[in-house]
């Protein structure tokens, strides 16, 4: 995959000009720009608000806030967009949380199901640190679970893929990402080898909404049910 695409032309920073964000608002819109990558369009306050796993009031006063400094825009009852501003500072934590999480499994040896919970202790690194991690991994693209790692120039890879759960049954390809940071789920779906990178082949799939047998690197077959293939995307 060698698609990129950057959101940051025309959008000149002078140091010292802006005040600096606070976590909570960085944490705002990384989650805008991911559940934007998921859905497409303007983004719910009341699904910021459950992601964020704050009340509605808070997300709108949250939202409010960052529509006056310009890192968004809002339209009621329809959602919220980030300005290409917003979308530079998105894409800066998601860099840092996905590079964060690369370094816990990586070099810290801890597993990609705690590598999201344990990646929030991490805040606030200096470029230093970053660039840092980022060396010790051996510069990588993607985190543990398959999310791409904006690179520092704010471009990010496109991915061409699709839930296992609506692709054709036939279909060939390999795991792109995971869409989950359950525990559970990752610690099960580890242990049957369905992480990214291995290949599949979706084999059959049982009428409404049933479960999908999958081959696994060309042998072992999997059933898998439908929520948790809705977590798993192929490309």
């Amino acid at each position: 995959m060698e698609t990129y695409y950057s959101h940051l032309h025309n959008q000149p920073v002078v140091p010292g000009l802006e005040p600096p964000l606070t976590q909570p608002q960085r944490e705002y819109l990384a989650e805008i720009y991911r559940i934007h990558d998921e859905n497409g369009g303007k983004v719910p306050t009341n699904l910021l608000a459950e992601r964020l796993h704050v009340s509605p009031p808070a997300a709108v006063k949250m939202i409010r806030r960052l529509v006056c400094d310009g890192y968004c825009g809002r339209e009621p009852y329809k959602g919220v967009t980030l300005t290409d501003k917003g979308v530079r500072e998105a894409l800066r934590e998601i860099r840092s949380h996905r590079l964060v999480e690369r370094f816990l499994v990586d070099v810290m040896n801890f597993g990609w199901h705690e590598a999201h919970q344990y990646a929030h202790d991490f805040e606030d690194l200096s470029a230093e640190v970053e660039d840092r991690m980022d060396m010790l991994c051996g510069y990588p693209t993607r985190c543990p679970h398959g999310e791409p790692i904006p690179a520092k120039d704010g471009t990010i890879e496109v991915l061409k893929d699709a839930p296992m759960a609506k692709v054709e049954i036939g279909t060939k390809g390999q795991i792109s990402r995971i869409k989950s940071h359950s525990r559970d789920k990752l610690m099960y779906l580890a242990e049957i080898q369905m992480i990214p990178g291995q290949k599949i082949e979706v084999v059959n799939r049982a009428p409404f909404n049933g479960p999908i047998r999958v081959k696994i690197n060309g042998r072992d077959e999997q059933v898998v049910g439908a929520e948790l293939a809705a977590d798993i995307w192929v490309e």
